[in-house]
């Protein structure tokens, strides 16, 4: 497994959501398990086989989340100018669009609060440059856009 590039807060929330699926989900998993075997027949047990299921995403996720913390590197500040994980950078796009991103790593990527991972077309594209650079990225849709550095934080 890659190293994973984490916040201080997105490491947190990573302690609390295995801490809730270790202490709560599996214990809500396990009730709906006994629930379901005490209706009898499990070979056509409909609410059995989703709770299996729901038992197997459980687990897995939780060994997901183990992994990730046994290999992972909190994101340190960055006082310098350049671009960097950590780092929120307003570009504009083919002078036209500006946005703000900041610079995630891929476990912490949210689009719709505008964090967008470092493995990123754009983000892998603008790592180590700084404001008022100019440069074209190869977006994922394979199309070319000239994007400048607006200003860095």
């Amino acid at each position: 497994m890659d190293k994973a590039y984490l916040t201080k807060q997105g490491l947190e929330e990573l302690k609390l959501e295995l801490e809730d699926l270790k202490t709560n989900k599996r214990k809500e998993n396990l009730e709906a398990l006994k629930e379901a075997r005490a209706q009898g027949d499990l070979s056509e047990n409909a609410d059995y086989d989703s709770a299996r299921n729901e038992q197997a995403e459980l687990e897995a996720r939780i060994k997901e989340i183990e992994g990730i913390l046994k290999n992972y590197e909190i994101i340190k500040e960055d006082l310098s100018n350049k671009v960097n994980i950590g780092k929120t950078v307003t570009i504009n796009i083919n002078d036209v669009i500006e946005e703000t991103y900041t610079i995630v790593g891929a476990l912490e990527t949210d689009p719709q609060r505008n964090r967008i991972s470092n493995e990123s077309p754009i983000g892998k594209g603008i790592i180590g440059t700084e404001k008022g650079d100019k440069l074209k990225i190869k977006t994922e849709a394979n199309k070319e856009v000239m994007v400048k550095i607006v200003d860095v934080k």
